[in-house]
């Protein structure tokens, strides 16, 4: 809390008192290192982010024009949603599965109007936030997986991957990727004191992104890495940190592969490891594998304006869709199908026009940005549309976008001022 209340803001004076602002930060924190423990429902996180947003609103929280298209969208995208699950009301999963919906869309317009605000100091209390949840998480899941808890094998593993406080291999995998972004840019930039320790959450995390055995955390850790590095050296203002990162990621690169290494020589590592790797998974193969599917969902989808509604694929095909996108036209129809690839697409869009903007928080914005872009790659093999973590980067890159614009127009002013000043 001491932290909170003095960590600096961003570019223009909050209105609140020292206490209300500590509070806010501290409420940003929390619900980072909430998010990392959905293992039971209702989850920490939406009880953390229930009452952050009435903390909030109470304290002070405003509705912005330019998130209006954002409102727009997710409303536009849950009556879509809500109309597909019209038939199926008898069905309590299926309530579940919309009320969840409607309450990730309102996730995503509170982080929007929380980090337009205040965006540097409630940034850095959010990647705190998620680095502490991350460790506490990968720490979990790899004292499962090393039976290193008394009875944590079968809690903390599923199908002999590390689970950790995650009920899915996968979404821990996928939950790890930003926070490891964040710990990666300590290590390659900041001082050596700093940059050795998150150089260990770095290990410990990639270590769980390993073990969890998830294919596509594993590249999109790797390609987001490089991704944000190469944007790193871009942004560089000095030659001497451009050559800093390039070597300290240099580095890095040598000690991840000596760490795959020593894991693969443990043989059940390497063994899940051979299996994890191939290509031809039995699930993925065949007209009713995961790209069979996907294709002939996409040829039922031409056909059914109105989808067949959320948690319906699988009594029409072995399994369920994997595809984010293919799934909001089978469980919302034409209207959630149009809708939810228009607003992620527009957010990519929208979101490469900030990269190169010169903001306090551009470093913490390129990790936000990259693994939004991985999480969007990944929704074309996986169900992403539930990911509590995947809505909070939305929200928090919208409320960037509102940020950046404000403090250019802030910057604008002040040069303009200077300037007069001095003719």
């Amino acid at each position: 809390m001491a932290y909170a209340a003095t960590a600096g803001t961003s570019y223009s004076p909050i209105a609140a008192s020292p206490g209300v602002l500590a509070l806010q930060r501290a409420l940003v924190w929390l619900a980072g290192a909430s998010g990392a423990i959905v293992f039971i429902e209702p989850s920490p996180y939406e009880l953390v982010t229930l009452t952050a947003s009435l903390l909030f609103f109470a304290t002070g929280l405003r509705m912005r024009l330019v998130f209006m298209p954002l409102l727009f969208a997710l409303i536009v995208l849950n009556v879509g949603y809500s109309i597909g699950a019209v038939p199926f009301l008898d069905k309590p999963e299926v309530v579940t599965w919309v009320f969840t919906s409607w309450y990730m869309a309102v996730t995503v317009i509170f982080f929007a109007m929380v980090m337009s605000e205040d965006t540097e100091a409630r940034l850095d209390m959010l990647r705190r936030g998620l680095l502490v949840g991350a460790m506490i998480a990968s720490l979990a899941g790899i004292a499962g997986y090393f039976r290193l808890v008394p009875g944590g094998y079968d809690l903390l593993t599923l199908y002999d991957r590390a689970r950790g406080t995650f009920k899915d291999p996968n979404v821990l995998g996928a939950f790890l990727v930003l926070p490891a972004l964040f710990a990666l840019q300590s290590v390659v930039s900041d001082r050596f004191g700093k940059a050795f320790r998150n150089a260990i959450a770095f290990g410990i995390i990639s270590l769980a992104v390993l073990l969890s055995f998830s294919r596509a955390a594993w590249g999109g850790l790797v390609l987001t890495s490089v991704f944000m590095l190469a944007l790193m050296v871009l942004t560089s203002r000095s030659q001497a940190q451009r050559s800093r990162i390039i070597v300290m990621t240099l580095v890095a690169v040598i000690l991840a592969v000596a760490l795959v290494a020593v894991l693969l020589s443990i043989g059940t590592v390497a063994d899940m490891f051979k299996q994890r790797a191939s290509f031809d998974q039995s699930y993925d193969e065949g007209r009713f594998g995961r790209f069979g599917r996907h294709i002939l969902g996409a040829q039922m989808a031409l056909e059914m304006p109105f989808g067949i509604g959320p948690l319906q694929f699988h009594t029409y095909f072995p399994e369920d869709t994997h595809n984010s996108f293919l799934n909001a036209f089978m469980s919302g129809g034409w209207i959630s199908g149009v809708c939810y690839p228009a607003l992620v697409f527009v957010s990519v869009i929208v979101g490469f026009r900030y990269v190169f903007m010169r903001v306090p928080w551009q470093r913490s914005y390129l990790a936000v940005f990259s693994a939004f872009l991985g999480t969007v790659a990944e929704s074309f093999i996986i169900d992403t549309d539930h990911w509590r973590h995947f809505w909070m980067i939305l929200g928090t890159m919208w409320g960037m976008y509102a940020a950046a614009e404000r403090y250019r127009a802030t910057s604008a002013a002040a040069l303009s001022a200077d300037a007069s000043a001095a003719s």
